[in-house]
């Protein structure tokens, strides 16, 4: 756990100038423990939790890439100590989820040093706004509903999200669903924040309710001896649907009447639309559907393609695009389809070019065409995955040998012994071992450790398996590349 890692903190001047640069919105005010993640001073008015108190722009410097450093701060100090285990342990799930239609948690921590005491959480940084924002500008262009062909397209990753998410072998609840808590990347791929609404909501010092945002809230929420289950975010996914179809609702500033919602759907003018968001918004919330229910519905079920069943066949099984070396020939069969009246359908690859079949490979996995209606193959649940290094002693002892098992085999591109100096003093001298890697899917992996006399490259490649980042399948090879360069430094033999 994070509970007891100590927080790196930067001095951050309490006044500025009134002619404040561009360059101090970018100074560095705190880092994380690891030093991976540099917080700015810049704020960002992404909220993926309710209770959040702060969320800065930061840097992930190994990535190169914008994060958001999100601050939550506790009531009590009383009640830190007694809830930090609770607070670690549902974080610890968020980190674990794995899917495109939802914002990406990285790292969390937790700052008991403070006079407030924090939890600090990095997840994705959506560039693009929320939905909300989105279709405000939609209404104000004066469109009256988006174009039913958007519409289902959003919904239908939305409920692949929440489908995601209620399937886990214990399932999550998202319990903060709306307009705002949905965001649009810039080649329309929707993801829902991540969230961990109850456990913040009970202990935090600044949540409010947002009024504007009631009429989403299930109306048997918050009832004596009510357990809050998926049917709350159903009802959330229905006033959603219900706001993307009619956009008159973002006229009304501040809280949306009963009479406001059945007025706008009465206005719908398809009546599969109406019963869609009706059955959302059941007042009993057993007569709510489920996420895979509501797929299944007229107004979103659809019989996907050929094409589109090939490309999640490809994408699951890591199946690489062919380059310019491989057969590339239009007659190529990429798929086969068997009819029930034992015909077959064949897909072609002349009917995918290359470079589109790339681009539309890509669109897959990054999550714009979710399969509906189908039941999956692999499991929805959390992956897991192995313990991160930074300040935590390894759990697997030496009788487990349970892993997360590398799919895509690996061709040395690079290996070999250099010397490091260590903590900077160039008379302290540390053999390492720099192992790069090709991956079957062009992907580069580059991997360093230090060296301790004795090490064999037959226990280092069992090692590099058992944490998941070499197929068993290439064990002897990298084996035997390792070894050839250890038998080439005496210093390294016992």
């Amino acid at each position: 756990m994070a509970g007891n890692i100590p927080l790196g903190v930067k001095e951050v001047p309490q006044e500025h100038s009134g002619d404040e640069s561009d360059d101090d919105v970018d100074d560095v005010v705190e880092q994380s423990p690891c030093g991976r993640w540099e917080k700015r001073r810049q704020e960002v008015m992404q909220r993926d939790v309710p209770g959040i108190d702060h969320s800065f722009l930061a840097m992930d410097t190994e990535e190169g890439v914008e994060v958001v450093w999100n601050e939550v701060q506790f009531s009590e100090r009383k009640y830190f100590k007694s809830q930090e285990e609770t607070v670690n342990a549902v974080f610890e799930n968020l980190i674990q989820l794995d899917h495109a239609n939802i914002v990406k948690f990285y790292k969390f921590w937790t700052d008991p040093r403070s006079e407030t005491p924090r939890v600090i959480f990095i997840t994705e940084y959506m560039t693009s706004g929320s939905l909300k924002q989105f279709l405000k500008k939609t209404r104000k262009s004066n469109y009256k509903t988006l174009n039913e062909k958007v519409w289902k397209k959003w919904l239908r990753q939305i409920l692949s999200a929440l489908s995601y998410l209620h399937g886990c072998e214990t399932p999550i609840v998202h319990g903060n669903l709306s307009c705002d808590t949905i965001f649009i990347q810039h080649n329309a791929l929707i993801k829902i924040g991540s969230v961990a609404p109850d456990t913040i909501h009970n202990h935090v010092k600044t949540y409010r309710d947002e009024r504007r945002n009631m009429h989403f809230i299930a109306p048997e929420y918050g009832k004596p001896g009510h357990v809050i289950d998926s049917a709350v975010d159903i009802f959330a996914f229905g006033m959603c649907a219900l706001e993307m179809a009619a956009l008159e609702l973002h006229d009304t500033e501040g809280h949306v009447l009963k009479e406001n919602i059945q007025r706008a759907i009465e206005g719908l003018e398809q009546p599969v639309q109406k019963d869609f968001i009706r059955r959302c918004l059941a007042e009993n919330p057993a007569d709510r559907p489920t996420a895979n229910e509501l797929m299944l519905h007229p107004s979103l079920f659809v019989v996907h393609s050929l094409k589109l069943l090939a490309a999640h066949c490809m994408v699951d099984n890591d199946v690489c695009p062919p380059d310019n070396r491989e057969d590339t020939t239009p007659e190529t069969v990429l798929a086969v389809l068997k009819l029930s009246d034992g015909n077959e359908k064949t897909w072609a690859r002349g009917k995918s070019p290359a470079l589109e079949l790339e681009k539309y490979l890509e669109e897959v996995r990054n999550g714009l065409f979710p399969l509906t209606g189908m039941q999956k193959r692999k499991e929805s649940r959390p992956r897991q995955r192995p313990t991160s290094p930074e300040g935590v002693e390894s759990e697997q002892s030496e009788n487990d040998d349970r892993y997360d098992e590398e799919t895509r085999l690996a061709a040395v591109n690079r290996c070999h012994i250099k010397l490091k100096a260590q903590d900077g003093d160039d008379r302290k001298q540390q053999y390492q071992l720099e192992l790069v890697l090709k991956l079957s899917d062009k992907m580069n992996r580059h991997l360093v450790c230090d060296l301790r006399p004795g090490d064999k490259g037959g226990d280092m490649a069992d090692d590099l398996i058992r944490c998941g980042l070499i197929n068993k399948v290439d064990r002897e090879m990298i084996a035997a590349a390792m070894q050839d360069q250890l038998n080439q430094y005496p210093a390294m033999k016992t």
